[in-house]
């Protein structure tokens, strides 16, 4: 499937970095591949103290380095996103963790479709998924 813009979230990264066919042919075929600064958070995190720290930290920044990289950062207009989608997801009783509700928030912000491996994302109003 040819894409022309997404947003991928970290355990798509994650996977990619693994190999994974299909996630590496749609990154392939995508124009422009966003990332989160969430996402980077997560993975900053994830590498922390690991015997493999400095080699995740170059294969992050290669992967950063691309010119069909894009990097989303958080601003006011996020943080309103985040409290809309916040709302509706309490008021239909389905919470997700608070480092997706800011994914989600960039990706509504932004009019770009996410790329996922967790289903809660579909409970986001308005969020397009590519599958």
């Amino acid at each position: 499937m040819e894409v022309k813009r997404v947003l991928i979230d970290t355990n798509i990264y994650i996977e990619f970095m693994r190999g994974d066919g299909e996630i590496t042919k749609t990154l392939q075929t995508t124009e422009i591949i966003a990332f989160s600064v969430i996402s980077i958070a997560e993975l900053l995190a994830g590498f922390k103290n690991t015997k493999k720290e400095q080699n995740y930290l170059k294969e992050l920044d290669d992967f950063l380095d691309s010119p069909r990289m894009l990097i989303y950062d958080i601003d006011t207009e996020t943080s309103e996103f985040y409290a809309k989608i916040y709302d509706e997801l309490k008021k239909i009783g389905t919470p997700i963790p608070t480092n997706d509700l800011w994914i989600a928030s960039l990706a509504l912000q932004h009019g770009i479709k996410l790329l996922t491996l967790d289903n809660h994302f579909k409970n986001v109003p308005g969020i397009f998924l590519l599958k």
